[in-house]
């Protein structure tokens, strides 16, 4: 480009920012649909055309405008707050949502000016009265049939928050070992499983010792330890005292002086269905949370298993969520979930939280696929290649 085009195409520009800040679409488009007619405009060029366009209401422009955007700067949060805008003042909803919802996760962990700020805090608010007016079509459409929601149970109540957009389906993701077609439930009921009743009557004794454990300190570490052999994931409590375990079994062994130590927890253990696996189950331990400590989304290795958590010293302010379901953790109210679909846990109270933690088969899987889990899991812990 020559020094005078160029030149002029600035002085067409500033015409246009000009136009803008006084409000007058008409005049901004003008300058700008020159510039994309000479073939040299920018990003922000077709930025700026898209909020002419929006002053002049001509919805299509600004939505043909934005897309070439996002197709340049797919992460460009005015564009894409600017879109769920047009999409609400057009009514459509759900379009809007997914505007709204791609613009905030683009502007996070991003500085952002005072003016864009402003608009996505708009946005929530759009965002939330969408989610209300669907909701509310959806309840009424359910009421006109005949049908009440919160009758029919948890597993359609958590329909209805995905399809509202409200959450998001979430699956079984192992990170070592996935085994098909078992079912996607979060929370078990602890009262389907007749061991569950013998644990729970062990509560003082397990937690006298839980106690004792905590007093004299021996013995606990942090719970996330770096594997040496292994690549380190970045977990945000390796090696973190904040979140620690005392175990009773590892790599499917007792260890003996802690076992010793917890003879009513071990004995307790003994009626539950615990994998018994050569080298790595099964897995036992009292986990300690710190107060004011969270635990961040996660995922565990296998889905093969369900986790078990007997509460023992549960203060105030200790919650589990497993995928959409949220629990308050309570002493001596047993929780058996599937840690193969993300989850994490809080302790947001000024004392330590602990658990008695251990794994157990999931109830799906027959005595023959037990077994030959067992050998398959057993062969991939021994598992050391030739060295020919």
């Amino acid at each position: 480009m020559n020094d005078p085009e160029k030149a002029a195409l600035e002085r067409t520009a500033q015409a246009g920012i000009a136009a803008l800040q006084a409000g007058d679409g008409k005049a901004a488009r003008a300058a700008f649909e020159a510039i994309v007619a000479s073939g040299r405009a920018t990003v922000q060029i077709w930025l700026w055309l898209a909020q002419a366009c929006d002053l002049l209401d001509d919805r299509a422009a600004v939505m043909a405008h934005v897309a070439r955007v996002v197709e340049l700067d797919p992460a460009n949060p005015y564009a894409l707050v600017m879109a769920g805008e047009v999409q609400t003042r057009s009514g459509n909803d759900r379009a809007a949502i997914a505007w709204y919802e791609r613009a905030l996760s683009a502007a996070q962990g991003r500085q952002l000016p005072p003016d864009l700020i402003a608009r996505l805090n708009r946005a929530v608010a759009a965002r939330e009265a969408a989610f209300a007016r669907f909701e509310a079509e959806m309840m009424g459409a359910l009421g006109d049939a005949g049908i009440d929601a919160q009758a029919t149970g948890s597993r359609f109540a958590e329909a209805l928050q995905i399809v509202s957009g409200r959450s998001q389906p979430y699956l079984q993701q192992p990170t070592s070992f996935y085994y098909p077609r078992l079912p996607q439930i979060p929370f078990y009921d602890p009262a389907d499983f007749a061991w569950t009743a013998a644990l729970a009557a062990a509560l003082p004794a397990i937690r006298a010792e839980a106690e004792a454990v905590m007093a004299h300190g021996a013995g606990i570490a942090p719970y996330v330890e770096a594997d040496p052999d292994r690549p380190n994931k970045g977990h945000a409590l390796l090696a973190d005292a904040r979140w620690s375990a005392f175990h009773l079994f590892r790599n499917g062994l007792p260890i003996a002086d802690h076992a010793a130590r917890c003879p009513a927890t071990m004995a307790a253990l003994e009626s539950a269905p615990l994998p018994r696996i050569a080298g790595t189950a099964p897995m036992a331990l009292f986990s300690i949370l710190a107060p004011h400590t969270h635990i961040p989304p996660h995922t565990g290795m296998l889905n093969t298993r369900l986790i078990c958590h007997l509460p023992l010293i549960v203060p105030d302010g200790c919650r589990l969520r497993v995928g959409a379901e949220t629990r308050d953790v309570r002493a001596g109210e047993v929780l058996l979930f599937d840690d193969s679909i993300e989850h994490e846990a809080w302790n947001d109270s000024d004392a330590p939280r602990a658990i008695l933690l251990f794994e157990v088969w999931r109830p799906e899987l027959t005595e023959a696929e037990r077994q030959a889990l067992t050998v398959l899991f057993e062969s991939v812990a021994a598992y050391t290649p030739d060295q020919a």
